[in-house]
């Protein structure tokens, strides 16, 4: 990450076009456009200065620095392309912002004035939509509506007040089927300046947007046209087993921050504990509209921030629960094999064929285990092993790791979680069971539950 002199000096440049009132002075001199390459955790940016607050843990992603400059936190976008590392070996070409997609995380506090310089290096206009935030009708970004666009090679400026606390997005409103596409977007969070009544403190504050991709077999960039058939799910631009775990510390509250730039809804799911939605994009929500969950469906567009306490210890799944959202790269046109006897007629094809090989008569589990060729840059439908075997997964799903003894501000990965004798499920050693043995209750009927046949009843009436 380039950060050197950022909070001391700052890069001298022309600003050719302004969305908003600046003085000549604050023109004068953009702050430095810091750049990450890595798809690593970053470490939270602590404020030093100004009110505290717990930072954000980005997953796969880092929190961009700022300058003070007369009272006002300024910050710089640059919108270019870039290439993302989905998983190790497997590279996407997208566009994003300073380096990375999604973009660097913007924080914040209520009441800040913040000024966000976006210089735009990508082949065609663009803008930037600060999504959720309230702000003068000429800063919301919508290219064409509120402000022109910014034409390659310029920067513009947006200037407003953090007026309310909680969890944004910005992105594109310039172009945007494509641009979102290609992975144009970032989150934004605004801490509350003081407590807050519907705002806990947490141990554990993590973000990540859920976005997909049309990424063909071999290839490096997305296909910007699909509007539903998407083979790449990711959270922050990552695929599992490529996504970092989240880490607490048993007794821990977390907080989880989500948002959804897909073309579709996302029903994340926990194992292990339950927890409460209290935030939205609209802002904190009331006790009363609270209830306990395990499963939150994350619409297109939206933002939803999950609460626990993070007591259970162990290695828990943290998913989207449409199946094929957790999966690699998928065949969408690949028939069901399931029941189709291949004896005899596989060295057949093999001679014609020699790469040919059985999938899906038994269904398709052996994906997760077999190493069968593919294009160059073609990340496998299921990959990842756990400590137990092949884990069989994709895409939308990560470990949530809670461990006792971790350090407050420790969020690397702590290993495999250590089961307590007698507490991991293993294979029956006692009496076999007789599979040939007649069932005592039919299938479809409660034991003991008596033979019913309604009066009249008939064959022909079935």
């Amino acid at each position: 990450m380039q950060r050197r002199h950022f909070f001391s000096g700052a890069a001298t440049a022309v600003v050719a076009a302004s969305a908003a009132s600046v003085s000549r002075v604050a023109l004068a001199a953009l702050p430095e456009a810091p750049s990450q390459s890595s798809a690593d955790t970053a470490a939270p940016l602590t404020p030093s200065s100004g009110r505290p607050y717990q930072p954000v843990v980005t997953l796969n992603g880092w929190t961009l620095p700022w300058r003070m400059n007369a009272g006002v936190k300024e910050f710089h976008l640059v919108a270019e392309p870039v290439v993302r590392e989905m998983a190790p070996g497997f590279m996407v070409n997208m566009w994003g912002y300073n380096g990375q997609s999604p973009g660097p995380t913007i924080e914040v506090v209520e009441g800040d004035r913040v000024r966000i310089f976006v210089t735009n290096r990508l082949p065609e206009h663009t803008s930037v939509h600060w999504h959720g935030q309230r702000l003068p009708s000429g800063m919301d970004g919508v290219a064409g509506l509120t402000q022109p666009h910014i034409p390659a090679g310029k920067t513009f400026v947006y200037e407003f007040t953090a007026r309310r606390p909680g969890t944004f997005m910005y992105h594109p409103h310039a172009d945007e089927m494509v641009q979102l596409a290609m992975g144009m977007m970032g989150l934004w969070i605004t801490h509350p300046k003081a407590r807050h009544p519907l705002i806990a403190e947490v141990q554990r504050d993590y973000a990540f947007l859920l976005s997909a991709y049309d990424v063909e077999p071999g290839s490096l960039t997305p296909k910007v046209n699909t509007m539903t058939d998407f083979n790449i799910w990711t959270f922050n631009s990552r695929v599992f087993p490529a996504i970092d775990p989240l880490v607490a510390r048993q007794g821990d509250r977390v907080r989880i921050r989500v948002g959804n730039l897909t073309m579709t809804n996302h029903p994340i799911h926990i194992h292990g504990h339950e927890f409460e939605i209290t935030g939205t994009d609209g802002g904190p929500t009331p006790k009363a509209a609270r209830w306990p969950e395990v499963t939150t469906d994350v619409a297109v567009g939206q933002m939803r921030q999950l609460e626990f306490i993070a007591d259970e210890p162990g290695d828990w799944a943290l998913h989207c629960h449409k199946s094929h959202h957790t999966m690699g790269a998928m065949g969408h046109g690949v028939p069901t094999m399931i029941g189709v006897d291949h004896r005899g007629l596989v060295g057949k094809i093999q001679k014609i064929i020699p790469d040919y090989m059985v999938m899906g008569e038994r269904g398709m589990a052996d994906m997760g285990a077999m190493e069968m060729p593919l294009p160059d840059n073609t990340y496998p439908m299921m990959t990842g092993t756990g400590p137990f075997g092949p884990l069989e997964m994709g895409g939308m799903f990560t470990t949530l790791k809670v461990r006792q003894g971790l350090a407050a501000q420790d969020w690397r990965d702590p290993g495999w979680y250590r089961h307590p004798a007698g507490t991991v499920a293993h294979e029956w050693a006692g009496a076999p069971l007789d599979a040939a043995a007649p069932r005592q209750t039919p299938p479809g009927r409660a034991p003991g539950a008596p033979s019913v046949r309604k009066p009249g009843a008939s064959h022909e009436h079935h």
